[in-house]
Parts: structure tokens; C-alpha cells; sequence
């Protein structure tokens, strides 16, 4: 990675830090509920109910718009499913935060940051106030700190970029970073 100057590599650790805790803190708030819930966590509210979307343009109340509506309606349906979704968004989530905050393979962590987000975004379907939201800007904030090796800066991933079997190895190039 070429040279930063300390205010550059302090940005990228900010926002790597922030971006980790709002996944550590959402995927423990689902294990623990901190917020007070005292059902454990099931997406299976959000896949049923909040799935049919909001856009800007006058509709009908009660108008599905989110041309995937159904996909997310049948997931909800399905109890093998909703029960492996309702164990890899927590965990997912927790271990993502984990990564990014530590700089472990981050390159790996911001990717699946951004696809989660991507699914989210894409099932909420929330248009009604714009494109960017919270989940659309997280979803970036992710993709971008895979893409400049955020790991590399202040991380665990400076570290073991330098270990002889990452050298040799180049898939494990792409992981850490």
C-alpha cells in the first residue's frame, strides 16, 4: 500500500472503526437485546411485513412495490430458512464488526458487510426518501473499506500480510487487507 499521511490512515481507521461497531452493536443487540425486546430474534416480522417497500410516487395504500416482495414473503414462510437466517444475520453481523474493528481479514468482512446490507436494502426496498439510507450507506461504507485494504491501516491484516504463507499463497492476498 502506498504511504499515508497520519490524517488519511486516521479516516480510514474512523471509518473502519465506526463501520464495525454499527455491525458488532446490531448483531449483539439481536442476541442480547440490549434495546429491551423480549422475543429472540426472528427476521421473520421484517420479511413478512416490511418488505413491500415505499417510493416517492403516489400509490394505494396498502401498494406492494418492491418487485421482490414475494421472494422475501415465501423466505419468511419457510421454517428450515428462517431458521438458518435468523442464526447467520446475528452471527454475521457480530463477526463482521469483530473483523472490521480488529483489521482480520477485512477484505473478506467488508465484502460480506456489503452483500448483507446489499440484501437488506434490496428487501426493505425504502425508496421513498432517496437511494442513500442507512443500510445503502453502510453497504458502501463496506465495499469501500475492502476495496482501499482498510485492514493494512492500523490492523491485524498489516501483520499477517507480511507472513511467508500469505506472501505465497494469492488467494490469502485477497482476503487480507
Amino acid at each position: 500500500m502506498t504511504a499515508l499521511t497520519g490524517s488519511r490512515a486516521y479516516g480510514i481507521l474512523a471509518l473502519r472503526l465506526i463501520t464495525g461497531w454499527y455491525f458488532l452493536y446490531a448483531g449483539l443487540d439481536k442476541v442480547f437485546s440490549f434495546i429491551g425486546g423480549a422475543e429472540p430474534f426472528s427476521a421473520k416480522g421484517f420479511l413478512t411485513f416490511a418488505t413491500a417497500g415505499t417510493t416517492s410516487a403516489p400509490v394505494a395504500e396498502g401498494t406492494i412495490v418492491n418487485p421482490t416482495a414475494p421472494f422475501w414473503a415465501d423466505l419468511a414462510g419457510n421454517a428450515a430458512l428462517l431458521g438458518a437466517i435468523d442464526f447467520i444475520v446475528p452471527f454475521g453481523q457480530v463477526a463482521i464488526g469483530a473483523a472490521l474493528i480488529v483489521g482480520l481479514a477485512t477484505r473478506f468482512a467488508a465484502l460480506m458487510g456489503f452483500l448483507m446490507m446489499a440484501f437488506i436494502t434490496i428487501a426493505a426496498w425504502d425508496f421513498a426518501h432517496g437511494v442513500i439510507h442507512a443500510t445503502s450507506f453502510l453497504a458502501l461504507a463496506a465495499l469501500i473499506l475492502g476495496v482501499i485494504r482498510a485492514g493494512d491501516v492500523y490492523g491485524l491484516d498489516a501483520i499477517l500480510d507480511e507472513q511467508p504463507i500469505v506472501k505465497r499463497s494469492p488467494v490469502l492476498r485477497y482476503v487480507f487487507g
